[in-house]
């Protein structure tokens, strides 16, 4: 298990002692975040005018749409990832089928080649029998 540390941020202007078992860097890097929503929100006329409380709700809600969102990114990412594994299987399936299918179509090809390489010498045993009886 890692170890707690305390670590200073500044979130709207103000320093806070966070205190947590994540590194420094990620917890400056939440706090960035928490920073870069606050001076997001303080560009809007409506966020300005309202008290602490209703502010801190609506960053709370935003903050929480944004987790939502990105869960929904994440699942829809899994479900592409599982569906480009199946069609990679598919895929590598349809190789080993095709694969089997030209080994198959080689054998034949040999066995038919075989074939017609003894009906070429009996026919040129043929011709050379023929040949030979008219010579008679």
């Amino acid at each position: 298990m890692a170890l707690k540390s305390d670590v200073e941020v500044i979130i709207g202007g103000k320093v806070y002692t966070i205190s947590g078992q994540e590194s420094e860097e990620y917890i400056q890097k939440v706090a960035s975040y928490i920073n870069g929503k606050f001076n997001e929100f303080s560009q809007v006329d409506g966020f300005r005018r309202a008290n602490f409380e209703n502010q801190n709700i609506l960053m709370q809600l935003n903050i929480a749409d944004d987790y939502f969102k990105e869960f929904a990114r994440v699942e829809s990412l899994k479900e592409e990832l599982a569906n480009k594994e199946k069609e990679l299987y598919d895929l590598k399936h349809d190789l080993v089928n095709a694969q089997m299918k030209l080994e198959n179509a080689d054998k034949s090809n040999k066995i038919l080649r075989d074939e017609l390489n003894e009906k070429d010498k009996k026919i040129v045993r043929l011709e050379t029998e023929l040949k030979g009886l008219k010579k008679q």
